[in-house]
């Protein structure tokens, strides 16, 4: 819906971008001179997206109120880029942690691990699984990019990748490796200061292991 009445703002030489969706946005969305077709269906669809927005508010309140009940999704929470969304789903999606034996366990569990092709004496990894809980991977890409940009140890690691491959690709190894951290956390009951404590120095844990 969003994209249509971007279309529609863009067709009037309206460009804002984002700040579209910014109370000053919308009144100028509204008082656009439009046909009377084009008109209805900018109202029609600017109500629809309040009408959205104010469900997802009660929803993201709704979600913040469970993750906040549980310890774990709080300790979770203390890493950065972490939200109640991602704490929460990932506690729920993972469960006692104690059944997995190593974090790679929880890396292939959620479909972060390459598949491995091999051929004579030659190994090659391609294409992450996809495994498991797709909602769980959408939710450590996107967080994953929030942390890297407030982790020195994960902004470098994204830089080296995206340098030497692609970003989609430095994008899923800093989702594997935020996955990674999420799991020692919840298996050592630490919060993000206690993990990088024990890894030596502030934002160094790399959780490749």
């Amino acid at each position: 819906m969003k994209n249509q009445l971007q279309s529609l703002a863009l067709n009037q030489g309206l460009q804002k971008g984002k700040k579209l969706w910014s109370e000053a946005g919308r009144e100028q969305l509204r008082e656009l001179p439009m046909m009377e077709h084009a008109a209805r269906r900018r109202d029609h669809l600017l109500a629809k997206v309040e009408q959205l927005d104010g469900e997802i508010s009660g929803l993201d309140a709704l979600v913040r109120q469970q993750a906040e009940a549980r310890p774990e999704a709080r300790r979770l929470m203390t890493h950065p880029g972490v939200g109640p969304q991602t704490a929460l789903a990932t506690v729920l999606t993972l469960g006692e942690v104690s059944r997995f034996a190593s974090a790679k366990q929880v890396a292939s569990y959620l479909g972060l691990i390459p598949g491995e092709y091999s051929s004579g004496n030659k190994q090659r990894l391609g294409h992450i699984s996809k495994q498991g809980s797709s909602l769980m991977r959408f939710l450590l890409v996107e967080a994953g990019q929030t942390a890297a940009r407030n982790d020195a140890q994960l902004r470098r690691a994204y830089a080296r990748l995206a340098a030497k491959k692609c970003r989609a690709v430095a994008k899923v190894m800093i989702a594997r490796r935020l996955a990674v951290r999420l799991y020692w956390m919840l298996r050592r009951n630490w919060t993000y200061a206690e993990l990088a404590r024990h890894a030596g120095e502030p934002g160094s844990f790399c959780g490749a292991q």
